[in-house]
C-alpha cells in the first residue's frame, strides 16, 4: 500500500501564462485565433487608453487666442453712389453682424455645408476619423469638418493640414461649442471664411461679386456664394467653362439641399432656375491711379474731424463711404490725359518735360469735393498735386481783390456815374455794377467807363480777363492788403497759403491747393456762402455709425450782392476764354512759374493747376515754351483741360 501511493504522487502543474496568447492547448490555425474574451477586453483596455489620452488631451488643450489673420480686416472706400472703390490692407475682410448677413445666404451655408450645425455638438467624428486614414496612407488630413471645426481652424489655428492640428481643431470645437452660442460661431465662420476674389468673409465677397453688401443677396446668389466654400479656385465661375460649369452644378445642388433640409420651399426654389452671373473679376484693391491720392484725402480728412490715428486705421475694419463720384473722377482724369497726350511732346521739347498738373471739383451748395486729379499714379508720383502747396497762384487771385473791394471799399474814390465821391457807405455801393466797371485814369483816379475800350487801361471786369495786372495792383493797394488776405480767406483759401503782403501780393503770388481755389471760386457761385471742402458722409465699423462727421456749416463770407458781381464779372471773362461759365485764369502778364483755370457753375466748381517740377528738385522751372510757341507759358493747357473734363 505505501509503494503504491509513493508510485501515484499528484504530476506538478505548469505556471498559468496572464495572456493566453498564442493560445495552449489549441492547433494550428485556432492556436492563433483570440478568444472572444481576448477580443472584449483588448477592446476595453483599447477604450480606457483613448478615453484616457482624449481627457488628458482635452484638459491639456486650452481655446488660444485668435490669430492674428482672423483679427486683421479692411478699410474699405465707397464712391459717393455706395459703390466699391477699394479696399485696403493686407487682408479684405469687413466683419459684420449676423443680423446684417442676408437669412437666406446663412441658410445656403448652413445646407451646403453643415445641415445638422443647430443640433451637433460642435465636431465630427467621421471627419476625424478621415483626417486619420489619410494621414496613415500619406494623404491630406482636410474633409468632414463642421461649420465649428472650420470657425476654430479659421480663428484660433493655422491651415496646416496636419493630424496634430486637427485634433487640436476637434479638441478646441468641442470647448468652443460649449462657450459660445451658435449664432456666435456662424457670425465668426462667415466672417472668417475665404470666398475667393481676395475675399475674406462674406461682406467682402458680396461686394466682390455682386457688388452689393451681404444683407442684400436674394437666396439664388447666397447659394452661389456658398458654393465658392468648396474651393473657388474650382468654383468661381469668372475663371473658365469648366469652373462656370461646377459652381453652376453646385449652386443648383444647394438650392436644393435647402428644400431637402426644410431650409427653403418647393415654391420659393422655383423661382431660382437662372444662375446668378456674378459680376467680372475686375475689382482692383489697388492704389494705383487716382485711387491713392482719394483715400489720402479722406483719410487726413477723416483724422481731423474724428481724432481716429494712422493706428486706428491701420487696425482696419472700417467702411468708409466718400463724396467722390466716380463718373467725374474718371472724366477728369481722362481729361488730363487726353490734353497732355495731345499738346505736349516731351521727346521732342525739353520745355515739355517735367510738367505737371493737379485739379479739383468741389460741389458749391455743400462743399462736397466729388473729384480730383493727384497725378499720372499715387504710387509712383507721391505728392498730391491736387492738393500741393508752393505752385503761385496768378492772375486767378484777382477775383479775391474785386471781392474785397466791392465789400469793402476803396480807401481813395469809388467811381460813380458822374464822378468821384468818397467811399463810405456800402448800401450805396453794393448792388451797382460800377466799380466792377470802372478804371484807373490817367491821374491815378477809378472812374466809371464811359467810351470804348482801352487797352492800356482796362476796366476791373476786363481786367480780369488778359492783362491788367498793374490795374489789380493798383486796386489790391487802394483796398488794402490785409483786407484783400482776409477776403480771400474768408471764401475759403487757407491762411498759411497766402504770400507775403507785399506790392504783387494781389496778382497772386499766394500758393493755395486746387482744392481749395474750387471751393473759394465756389463760395462767389453760391451766394457768397462759403462751404468748406469735405470729402467723407459716413464711417461705419463694426455696424455702428461713428460719431461726429457732419458736412461743414455755411458760413457767409460776403454780400450775396458782392458775390454775384463777381460771378457776373468772372462770366465776362469766361466768355472772352470761350467758355460760357464764369472763369478766371493766370494772363500772358503773369511771369510766375504756373498756369492755373477755374470755372465754376451753380453746380460745379473745378480748378486746375499746371507747373514744372524736376523730381526731387525743390524749384518750380520756368513754363516758357510749354505746348509750343503759341501757348506762351503753358496758360492754354488748363483751360482745355476743363473744357474737355466739361464736355
Amino acid at each position: 500500500m505505501g509503494t503504491h501511493a509513493q508510485g501515484n504522487k499528484p504530476r506538478r502543474r505548469g505556471r498559468r501564462r496572464i495572456v493566453d496568447y498564442p493560445r495552449a492547448g489549441r492547433s494550428g490555425v485556432r492556436r492563433w485565433l483570440p478568444s472572444w474574451r481576448q477580443l472584449l477586453g483588448a477592446t476595453g483596455l483599447l477604450a480606457t487608453a483613448v478615453a484616457t489620452l482624449f481627457v488628458c488631451v482635452y484638459v491639456s488643450v486650452d481655446i488660444p487666442d485668435e490669430n492674428a489673420a482672423a483679427r486683421r480686416e479692411a478699410n474699405v472706400y465707397y464712391w459717393s453712389d455706395g459703390s466699391q472703390m477699394v479696399s485696403t490692407g493686407t487682408v479684405n475682410r469687413q466683419n459684420v453682424e449676423l443680423n446684417q448677413i442676408a437669412p437666406s445666404a446663412v441658410d445656403a451655408v448652413i445646407a451646403a455645408e453643415n445641415e445638422t450645425f443647430y443640433e451637433d455638438a460642435g465636431v465630427s467624428f467621421t471627419g476625424l476619423a478621415r483626417a486619420t486614414v489619410n494621414m496613415a496612407r500619406g494623404r491630406e488630413t482636410q474633409g468632414g469638418s463642421t461649420i465649428t471645426q472650420q470657425y476654430v481652424k479659421n480663428t484660433y489655428l493655422s491651415q496646416d493640414q496636419t493630424v496634430t492640428r486637427k485634433v487640436k481643431e476637434f479638441v478646441i470645437a468641442l470647448k468652443v461649442d460649449r462657450k459660445k452660442s451658435k449664432g456666435e460661431i456662424l457670425k465668426g465662420y462667415l466672417n472668417t471664411s475665404w470666398f475667393g476674389r481676395g475675399a475674406n468673409g462674406i461682406e467682402a465677397a458680396a461686394r466682390a461679386y455682386y457688388g452689393i453688401p451681404a444683407k442684400e443677396l436674394n437666396p439664388s446668389q447666397g447659394a452661389m456664394l456658398a458654393a465658392m466654400l468648396k474651393g473657388a479656385d474650382l468654383y468661381d465661375p469668372a475663371v473658365g467653362a469648366a469652373n462656370h460649369e461646377r459652381a453652376r452644378q453646385r449652386w443648383a445642388w444647394i438650392l436644393d439641399r435647402q428644400v431637402a433640409v426644410g431650409l427653403m420651399t418647393k415654391k420659393e426654389r422655383a423661382k431660382y432656375r437662372t444662375f446668378p452671373e456674378p459680376r467680372s473679376r475686375s475689382r482692383s484693391t489697388s492704389l494705383g491711379g487716382q485711387t491713392g491720392y482719394l483715400v489720402d484725402v479722406a483719410n487726413r480728412y477723416l483724422k481731423q474731424e474724428t481724432g481716429l490715428t494712422d493706428e486706428d486705421l491701420a487696425h482696419g475694419g472700417y467702411e468708409i463711404h466718400t463724396t467722390f463720384d466716380r463718373t467725374k473722377v474718371r472724366r477728369l482724369e481722362r481729361a488730363v490725359r487726353r490734353v497732355v497726350a495731345r499738346d505736349l511732346a516731351p521727346k521732342k521739347r525739353s520745355a515739355d518735360r517735367h510738367v505737371q498738373v493737379g485739379a479739383a471739383s468741389v460741389r458749391p451748395s455743400d462743399g462736397a469735393l466729388v473729384a480730383l486729379y493727384g497725378g499720372p499714379d499715387a504710387t509712383t508720383h507721391f505728392t498730391n498735386n491736387a492738393d500741393t502747396s508752393g505752385v503761385p497762384v496768378g492772375s486767378a487771385f484777382k477775383p479775391f481783390v474785386l471781392a474785397a473791394a466791392l465789400q469793402h471799399g476803396v480807401s481813395a474814390h469809388e467811381a460813380t456815374a458822374g464822378g468821384v465821391a468818397p467811399v463810405r457807405d456800402r448800401a450805396a455801393r453794393v448792388g451797382q455794377s460800377v466799380l466792377a466797371d470802372s478804371r484807373y485814369e490817367a491821374d491815378g483816379v477809378l472812374r466809371r467807363s464811359g467810351g470804348e475800350p482801352d487797352p492800356d487801361r482796362p476796366t476791373l471786369r476786363e481786367a480780369l480777363a488778359s492783362g491788367g495786372n498793374a490795374t489789380y495792383v493798383r486796386l489790391g493797394k487802394d483796398v488794402g492788403q490785409d483786407m484783400v488776405r482776409r477776403t480771400a480767406v474768408a471764401t475759403g483759401l487757407l491762411r498759411q497759403s497766402m504770400a507775403r503782403l507785399e506790392p504783387t501780393f494781389s496778382i497772386g503770388t499766394s500758393t493755395p491747393s486746387a482744392i481749395r481755389m474750387a471751393t473759394a471760386y465756389g463760395t462767389f457761385a453760391n451766394d457768397g456762402v462759403r462751404r468748406d471742402p469735405y470729402s467723407v458722409t459716413k464711417v461705419v465699423r463694426n455696424g455702428e455709425t461713428l460719431p461726429g462727421l457732419t458736412p461743414p456749416s455755411a458760413r457767409r463770407a460776403l454780400d450775396p450782392q458782392v458775390a454775384q458781381e463777381v460771378a457776373d464779372a468772372l462770366r465776362t471773362a469766361g466768355k472772352r476764354l470761350g467758355v460760357d461759365v464764369a472763369a478766371g485764369r493766370t494772363s500772358d502778364q503773369d511771369r510766375l512759374r504756373s498756369a492755373w483755370f477755374t470755372g465754376f457753375s451753380k453746380d460745379l466748381s473745378t480748378a486746375v493747376t499746371l507747373f514744372r517740377l524736376r523730381p526731387g528738385a525743390p524749384q518750380l522751372l520756368p513754363l516758357s515754351g510749354v505746348a509750343g510757341k503759341k501757348s506762351e507759358r503753358g496758360n492754354v493747357l488748363p483751360p482745355r483741360i476743363w473744357k474737355e473734363y466739361e464736355r
